[in-house]
């Protein structure tokens, strides 16, 4: 019997990857027909420039700021003892589906070249009113790419469009086991207010998200003095009351309607100066020592200026509170261990990578489409130049997802995963580097 399931997925897997790559071919001959508004070649953004002067580092530095234990103590004190994630991926109720299910409007998000190899839309009832953020998966939380015995997804979604629900962002835990059926369940992000007798939500899009460790780091917009809130995946809250208001109510405690909320326990604050520089998307690079936290800010298409990318080291160590936040100083400042700026813009996703043979390190960055419509680019550079896939008879370099998510690379399976749209995908690392080659 079980040799049998093995078939199956086997057949399915194949059939998936046929049905995707002639997706693919499909929107690669769609990619030859880009209107003349839309340049066949993207702008080429040169070598990385190291960033190396004091008034440049100053400007990546952030301050820490914990949330005092006995706030936390006390929130949980009040609504229950916290759990973890196996128990929100035990109650999954949602279901995303598989590519072929999927409508062609929703594949359109799809990235051309390389091609996904895996992809699923999300339920369109339980996403709508929310954008999609950024994705993180088990594969960067842990070396061996599973938390607690599973495969786990993180997917980031926010609303802000005047309803009750308003101003709020949320994280899916997803149940990657079964690639066939990939379950869900959802909780809402929070900040512990007044001492810990109440929380807000976390009012920002979240447009990149790392898991590392028990640690899930996430990116706050512009408007918020804080560059990064840090939350436990192991400090999960259960709402008690389905209300759509957050935090304390009558009778109880609410999370804009999901069963599940998670309170930041730290967050980190930008310099009081001009160009500072706010993290729009991060991913995790397990190739450092020790481990960091890769960092790009959003520069639209017609700002006067490069785009930086940069570090900050994680900190190692088996201490359960400081474990997996970024290293900081005396001071309780977090620097930048290295920088560069780039002449991309528009920059969705970042990935620092360095292959097991090679010397240096490759930046890959996802170019989200200068308008609304048509598609992104996907750059490698390193400080001796830029290279973009192509698509098409045409060669064009517009071949990625026109909004271009986060990126997160999962070195045990070697699976890059990213979200566009309605759609998450996977594709592997190698078939990213082919195509760049």
């Amino acid at each position: 019997m079980k040799q049998r399931g093995r078939h199956r997925r086997r057949r399915r897997g194949r059939a998936l990857r046929a049905a995707l790559t002639g997706a693919a071919l499909a929107l690669t001959g769609a990619a030859t027909l880009i209107s003349a508004s839309q340049a066949t070649v993207a702008d080429d953004p040169g070598t990385l420039k190291p960033l190396t002067s004091a008034a440049d580092t100053e400007a990546l530095r952030l301050t820490e700021h914990r949330v005092p234990t006995a706030w936390l103590d006390r929130l949980s004190a009040a609504m229950g003892d916290p759990v973890g994630v196996d128990t929100v991926l035990d109650s999954a109720d949602r279901t995303l589906r598989d590519a072929d299910d999927c409508a062609t409007g929703e594949r359109e998000a799809l990235p051309v070249s390389p091609a996904a190899t895996r992809a699923y839309c999300w339920d369109e009832a339980d996403t709508d009113g929310w954008r999609p953020g950024a994705v993180t998966t088990s594969g960067e939380a842990e070396q061996d790419g599973r938390w607690g015995g599973h495969r786990v997804i993180l997917s980031a979604w926010s609303r802000d469009d005047g309803t009750p629900q308003g101003g709020l962002a949320r994280v899916s835990f997803v149940n990657a086991d079964d690639p066939g059926r990939l379950g869900y369940a959802s909780a809402l992000l929070a900040v512990p207010v007044d001492g810990g007798h109440d929380y807000r939500g976390l009012a920002s899009p979240v447009t990149g998200m790392v898991w590392y460790r028990d640690k899930l780091l996430v990116t706050a917009a512009a408007g918020d003095r804080d560059a990064l809130y840090v939350y436990d995946v192991q400090r999960v809250q259960r709402a008690t009351t389905a209300a759509d208001a957050v935090g304390r109510v009558p009778g109880g405690w609410a999370a804009g309607g999901h069963r599940y909320v998670l309170p930041a326990i730290a967050s980190y604050r930008l310099p009081d100066l001009d160009g500072a520089a706010r993290p729009g998307a991060i991913s995790l690079d397990r190739g450092t020592t020790p481990d960091s936290l890769v960092a790009s800010e959003r520069v639209d298409a017609d700002g006067d200026r490069p785009t930086r990318l940069w570090r900050y080291a994680l900190r190692a160590g088996t201490d359960p509170e400081r474990g997996g936040l970024p290293v900081t100083d005396s001071t309780g400042h977090v620097n930048a261990v290295e920088a560069y700026e780039t002449g991309a813009a528009e920059v969705g996703g970042v990935l620092s990578y360095r292959p097991p043979s090679a010397t240096r390190t490759d930046w890959y960055l996802g170019r989200a489409a200068g308008g609304q419509d048509g598609r992104g680019t996907l750059w490698r550079q390193d400080t001796r130049g830029a290279r973009a896939s192509e698509c098409g008879a045409d060669r064009s370099q517009q071949c990625w997802s026109g909004p271009a998510g986060s990126l997160s690379y999962s070195a045990p399976t070697g699976e890059v995963w990213s979200q566009s749209g309605r759609m998450l995908f996977a594709l592997p690392m190698a078939s990213i580097e082919d195509a760049l080659d």
